[in-house]
């Protein structure tokens, strides 16, 4: 899966969070587990709201403050509430929060990382060390609840890959602790040095600098040139809070399927053969077992060949996951009686697969061709326990054509 961000109004943790939301809404339940383990539930909870900016309907992403009502200047970290749950400011009582929260998946790993990106910027820009640093922007619990939210979603992808279209710099300044800041704001502005910016003369704080750490993350400067490719499978609208009349304050996710081509997981395998020419048809059989048994063999066949003088030769061809050939080669040398193997490594291209059940409770495998069309085949063990062929076919008929 790839996943392209495009900042048409900007980008901020929440605007983030709302966009992935509005695509992934499957993501919603454990997204909001995580925040609920770091931020106490007498302090107010994560809402989530359908707006309209400009026309396009949008998902916006909140906390529903459940304290004293205080104005926005509070939020941003001017004054600490003198009751117990007043916000973490500093980095490391932040990291201490999210360390010691029950964070689901790698959760936590990803908030810290984008956590980090914010630290190292505003260290820099007031000269103190990372540990030391108060951050005046990340003050609230709202950024905070960005953050882990943020590192949520991010977890519950998996192994997604991330591009970012051009960045919008906004113009005028930006109020904060140190009075007013010329946009965009300096923590902002050392995050995303070498990534392309661009100005479409509409005012505003447009990259907020929690925004810009996330972009930063999953879109290192090293993978700027990504570009997004693939079947579109799906997309989602995250709104900021402001309306700007020229155009739609909202953050664009395009979510692309891509079957996996040359590099990434599972697309390199390796090929390993050899020939037996002095083992019996059991002696093969049982090797050939023990062969298709073993993590990391994705595919064996047997082929039989004439060798020299004549003689009857069964070549063994092996599909391996490049990470287990040495192990795989052992076991081949255990198993048979070879004295040499040959291997080199291919590409693959693998269609997008997943497995589902049929309405009689067959497994099928559901596969996703480059135009869009999805094609079953059921498992062929599931017909196993049928007699007659005639019956194995007509049930294998009317699973795949249901489908």
């Amino acid at each position: 899966m790839h996943i392209h961000l495009q900042p048409l109004g900007g980008i901020a943790g929440d605007m983030f969070v709302a966009a992935m939301l509005d695509a992934f809404p499957r993501c919603r339940e454990q997204v909001f587990a995580d925040i609920a383990a770091v931020i106490p539930g007498a302090v107010g909870a994560p809402h989530l709201s359908d707006v309209l900016r400009n026309g396009i309907a949008a998902l916006h992403f909140s906390l529903d403050e459940k304290l004293p009502a205080h104005s926005h200047a509070h939020a941003h970290g001017h004054h600490h509430h003198a009751h117990e749950h007043a916000p973490v400011s500093d980095y490391a009582g932040i990291r201490r929060v999210i360390e010691s929260a029950n964070l689901s998946g790698s959760t936590a790993l990803h908030a810290l990382a984008i956590l980090e990106i914010l630290g190292r910027a505003e260290s820099h820009i007031h000269r103190v060390a990372l540990e030391e640093v108060h951050f005046h922007e990340l003050a609230a619990w709202d950024s905070l609840m960005d953050v882990v939210a943020a590192g949520s979603v991010i977890s519950a992808l998996g192994e997604a890959t991330w591009s970012v279209s051009a960045l919008p710099l906004g113009s005028g300044q930006v109020k904060t602790q140190h009075g007013l800041l010329p946009v965009p704001a300096p923590a902002t502005m050392r995050i995303l040095e070498a990534y392309p910016w661009r100005s479409d003369d509409v005012p505003g704080e447009r990259v907020t600098p929690t925004g810009a750490a996330i972009v930063r993350y999953l879109v290192p400067p090293e993978h700027l040139s990504k570009k997004p490719e693939g079947m579109l499978s799906g997309g989602g609208y995250g709104a900021g809070t402001k309306n700007f009349p020229e155009m739609a304050n909202v953050l664009r996710v395009m979510v692309f399927d891509q079957a996996q081509q040359g590099k990434g997981e599972g697309s390199a395998v390796a090929v390993l053969q050899f020939d037996i020419d002095d083992m019996s048809g059991e002696e093969i059989g049982v090797a050939a077992e023990r062969l298709r048994r073993e993590k990391g063999v994705l595919d064996l066949l047997l082929v039989a060949a004439q060798g020299k003088k004549g003689r009857p030769v069964t070549m063994f061809h092996l599909l391996i996951d490049p990470a287990c050939l040495d192990e795989c080669s052992r076991l081949v040398f255990r198993e048979t009686s070879t004295i040499g193997l040959r291997w080199s490594m291919l590409d693959r291209i693998v269609l997008p697969r997943q497995m589902r059940r049929s309405a009689e409770g067959l497994r099928l495998k559901e596969v996703r061709r480059p135009d869009g069309s999805v094609t079953a085949k059921i498992e062929s063990d599931e017909l196993e326990s049928l007699a007659g062929l005639a019956l194995r076919r007509q049930t294998k008929a009317a699973a795949e054509g249901a489908s």
